[in-house]
């Protein structure tokens, strides 16, 4: 009787290299979970199909990087937003370009169809929401209301509201047939990522990162409840198809959550690093992640995963665990969406703007689709996926095969090792059976790899140490002769730079429980700060930040601003005159975790001292002494002088392409003020 073999879970599917430089973007086909597209640096939006290799289509036009993209609901249409502020809109079944829109001043963050009219919604770093008409290829309406740049837009299963996520740490939800605001969600502690409506019922869901997850009653317009202890940022999530449960794409694992009450019901450790999208496809969840030029796909087993019922424990870290009161199934439901009968329906009426801010069509958007093509990779791939045979029935399927589970480690070698020891029946003679005991390993003989130079910037997320050579850690062995490994010998290889490494950590660990302490205390420079009954946050960061600086160590100051950087009050102008040196020293960092809390910090100081800088320095010298004044009138100018010397730095940086490059944009433009 042949023995079951026990699958996995959750496995990787495939990793490709997407394009020839960094991917910027990706977007799963939420219809078929098949259908991948993913835009890059090198300015193309490529398609690919879920578990094949090749590309199938290539689609050019954009003359910057692609920051954003999204398919519509039957997978026909592709929209595509860019740095520069361009949108364009192509036909994958005619392989052509379908509009250029223009209007937005800055990157293009977000964008979403409608369900069922032909409308586009595109976000921008400018702050500013717009609705396309793609048919007019003109903007409909736009939405103004955020502070910040908006990152990401979805319109409701039913086509009447349109949600909108966006750095100033609110969600807003806008009405298109009054072209309102219906109402505004603050909560949020930092920056929200992502936003997701209930596909039934009047509910709406948001990730921040501020790592927590609340859901939103759009009935009531107030909270439902509130899910902390995410490990981290959240960025993507999605309901499952019949809204029983919210899945999470969180740092290495998935998790799946209830919300009356708030509860965890599963955790599957992923290793897909920071997921970038989810998707459902027979019972199957495929998530998906970039990594600089390359994607890599993941598959979940959702039959394999507890959706309801009791709360699963955390197998990746401990937090405070989610209430877990009996579900009372004589409480209400919320209403329904009402949806159209079908697809083709037009949508509800939308508010328009008038005439003249509308954008009609020119001879340099003819230009600019006649230089856009679609470049066909892969004629057997498309002609499968977008040119059927029967109109009706369209591939991929909407119920393709799943993809099938590898066994869990060590299931396949020992059912393989079972097969291997079977004697065959079809022959006379009887063969033994092999011995399956461990055979010793061969001698492990050094190669020298060619020279790999290191990188300009070092990712902060990277699966191999920068600048260490496995050979370094092996004792070199002849080829020759093949000689033994000894014990010893290897262990005093692999010993080799423990010590110093030691010696390393042991500092730091130091230098932060000083800084630790000092936070504790407020104890620096032989000076205590006074018992109170409500003591000053400010104050501790303060001197915790001076101690950090004194100490001399980059790797300490990042870490305390990692946690500084998550609390704008504990930010004082004293902080600022402290903390902006090493910024400035921070920007220049070839690691590139440096560089991402340099800019937080800097993006931080600009949005809530620049407008009291300029203005101390721009007010009328004061009649009598005021000292206090004084004291903050030297301060303004001492920020200024050091804001000054970073804005050199940051243009010189806003012309990199990628994540970094469009983080530094913006800087460039909060800093207009100073030129």
């Amino acid at each position: 009787m042949a023995t079951p073999v026990v699958t996995k879970t959750a496995w990787k599917l495939q990793e490709i290299v997407a394009h020839a430089s960094n991917v910027s973007s990706l977007v799963l086909g939420k219809a078929s979970g098949r259908l991948l597209a993913t835009g890059g640096d090198d300015c193309r939006v490529n398609l690919w199909s879920i578990n094949k290799p090749n590309c199938i289509m290539s689609l050019t036009g954009h003359t910057s990087p692609v920051e954003s993209v999204r398919l519509n609901t039957p997978e026909e249409l592709i929209v595509a937003g860019s740095q520069s502020g361009s949108i364009r809109v192509w036909d994958l079944e005619a392989a052509k370009i379908l509009r250029t829109l223009m209007g937005h001043k800055a990157n293009i963050c977000s964008l979403d169809f409608h369900p069922y009219g032909e409308f586009v919604a595109s976000g921008s770093q400018d702050t500013n929401i717009k609705l396309w008409d793609i048919r007019r290829k003109g903007c409909v309406f736009r939405y103004r209301g955020h502070s910040q740049a908006v990152r990401c837009l979805r319109f409701s299963p039913d086509g009447k509201w349109l949600a909108s996520a966006a750095d100033d740490h609110t969600v807003k939800l806008w009405d298109l047939t009054a072209g309102k605001m219906m109402s505004e969600f603050p909560g949020h502690t930092g920056p929200v990522n992502v936003v997701e409506f209930h596909p039934n019922e009047y509910l709406l869901a948001s990730g921040s990162s501020d790592r927590t997850i609340r859901f939103w009653d759009l009935e009531k317009f107030q909270v439902v409840s509130c899910i902390e202890g995410e490990p981290g940022p959240v960025r993507s999530v999605l309901f499952n198809p019949d809204g029983c449960c919210l899945y999470s794409g969180c740092q290495d694992s998935l998790r799946v959550y209830g919300w009356e009450p708030e509860r965890c019901f599963d955790v599957v450790l992923v290793n897909w690093g920071k997921v970038a999208d989810l998707a459902i496809c027979n019972d199957q969840l495929i998530g998906v992640a970039f990594s600089q030029s390359n994607v890599s796909s993941y598959v979940v087993d959702l039959t394999r995963v507890t959706r309801t019922g009791t709360v699963a424990p955390d197998p990746v870290q401990e937090h405070r665990p989610l209430a877990q009161p009996p579900p009372n199934p004589s409480a209400p439901l919320r209403r329904i969406y009402e949806r159209p009968s079908t697809t083709c329906s037009k949508p509800q009426r939308v508010k328009q703007n008038s005439e003249s801010e509308r954008r009609s069509p020119s001879s340099e958007d003819d230009r600019d689709e006649r230089e856009s093509r679609a470049e066909i990779q892969n004629a057997e791939d498309y002609n499968e996926i977008f040119q059927p045979k029967n109109s009706i029935s369209r591939t991929p399927p909407r119920r393709s095969e799943p993809f099938p589970a590898p066994p869990e480690d060590g299931e396949l070698d020992a059912a393989t090792a079972k097969e291997a020891a079977k004697p065959s029946p079809a022959m006379d003679v009887q063969f033994p059976v092999p011995n399956l005991e461990v055979l010793p390993r061969p001698p492990v003989v050094a190669s020298t790899p060619a020279p790999k130079a290191e990188p300009a910037i070092i990712p902060a997320t990277r699966n191999e140490p920068i600048g260490l050579k496995a050979s370094d850690f092996l004792p070199a062995v002849k080829i020759p002769q093949q000689a033994e490994l000894v014990d010893e010998d290897a262990m005093s290889q692999i010993r080799k730079g423990h010590d110093t490494m030691c010696v390393v950590l042991t500092s730091r660990h130091k230098n932060l429980d000083t800084v630790r302490a000092v936070w504790t205390t407020g104890d620096i420079k032989g000076h205590t700060v006074p018992h109170c009954p409500t003591p000053d946050g400010a104050l501790f960061a303060q001197t915790s930040v001076d101690s950090a600086v004194a100490i001399n160590d980059l790797s300490v100051v990042v870490d305390l601003l990692n946690i500084v950087n998550q609390k704008a009050s504990l930010w004082k102008l004293d902080l600022c005159t402290t903390v902006l040196p090493q910024i400035e020293k921070l920007l220049q960092s070839k690691y590139e975790s440096y560089v991402q809390t340099g800019c937080t910090s800097l993006k931080l100081i600009l949005q809530r001292f620049l407008p009291l800088i300029t203005d101390m320095l721009a007010a009328p010298p004061s009649v009598g002494v005021d000292i206090s004044r004084e004291e903050r009138l030297h301060k303004c100018r001492l920020c200024y002088k050091q804001l000054k010397s970073i804005s050199g730095l940051v243009k010189s940086k806003s012309g990199l392409s990628g994540r970094h490059g469009s983080t530094f944009r913006e800087l460039h433009l909060l800093m207009a003020s100073l030129d």
